[in-house]
């Protein structure tokens, strides 16, 4: 009733949080210049009106201004030089670099796309990698990969660091693809980082592994096609999967005729490691 309510007020957006068992906190934000006091004052009457007719305890309210900020840029000065795994240092790319011994810098910038390697998705995907690829002995000069749902391209960027000789980067977002040719050339990529717009269908060969940082139920659609693009004996690391979610996406697997070798978890999220059986 409450989410009813503000929409027709015409908040552009809502969230909720609960705290225990008996209160629940919710968000929502609308226009400044689009309502008055004397619109927010009827709003919080009517919310109390709902309330007592729904039987409820009467809701309290709070009202902010929040200030215009340039949000696309502000979050930049949060985010610092991480290193991630043993091999890899993920730094901002308006940054200058930390020093760095051991480990393959990666300069990252990644615009309106997702990927900058602080979520935990991302980690769990670059640490699998980065153990895949130890499994070859550090010298894969065959390896190939495509990384579907590229993003910022930062799994791509990882695997032609670690070693791997030929990448091919795939999203159906544009801004994406353009994140992800704009990081490989900044990180001197070019010659081994391959772009396109669309998903399996745009990965122009048969790879040694494939990676796939995206939503549970995109990844579930896919995995009947993996085959047509990975080569026998080849592996998957699949992130973006909720701990709940996991034995769901195992057993599509094993219908599919891989097995899962791995999981890797982190938080409420799992990264699972699969090899075709």
């Amino acid at each position: 009733m409450i989410f009813w309510r503000l929409e027709n007020f015409g908040c552009r957006g809502m969230t909720s949080q609960a705290y225990g068992e008996d209160q629940i906190c919710i968000h929502a934000y609308l226009p400044w210049p689009h309502v008055s006091l004397l619109d927010l004052a009827a709003l919080s009457l009517r919310l109390q009106q709902d309330a007592l007719i729904a039987g409820q305890r009467v809701p309290k309210l709070r009202w902010e201004r929040i200030e215009a900020e340039d949000w696309s840029s502000s979050w930049k000065q949060h985010w610092q030089p991480q290193p991630i795994g043993d091999k890899l240092l993920i730094c901002p790319a308006w940054l200058d670099p930390p020093p760095h011994p051991g480990r393959h810098l990666l300069r990252l910038d990644p615009g309106m796309a997702f990927g900058t390697g602080t979520h935990p998705t991302t980690q769990l995907c670059l640490e699998s990698l980065e153990m895949r690829l130890e499994s070859w002995g550090g010298d894969p000069p065959a390896a190939t990969l495509a990384d579907v749902g590229c993003g910022s391209g930062i799994l791509s960027l990882a695997a032609a660091l670690l070693g791997v000789k030929r990448v091919f980067a795939v999203d159906v977002d544009p801004l994406a693809v353009q994140a992800t040719m704009h990081n490989r050339d900044l990180n001197g990529l070019t010659d081994r980082i391959v772009v396109a717009q669309g998903s399996l269908e745009q990965i122009p060969e048969m790879v040694d592994g494939l990676v796939c940082n995206i939503l549970t139920d995109v990844i579930l659609d896919m995995i009947p096609e993996f085959r047509l693009v990975v080569k026998e004996g080849g592996w998957l690391i699949l992130s973006g999967i909720l701990i709940e979610q996991a034995k769901l996406v195992a057993e599509m697997l094993e219908a599919n005729e891989w097995v899962v070798a791995a999981l890797w978890r982190r938080g409420e999220w799992c990264c699972l490691n699969a090899r075709m059986t």
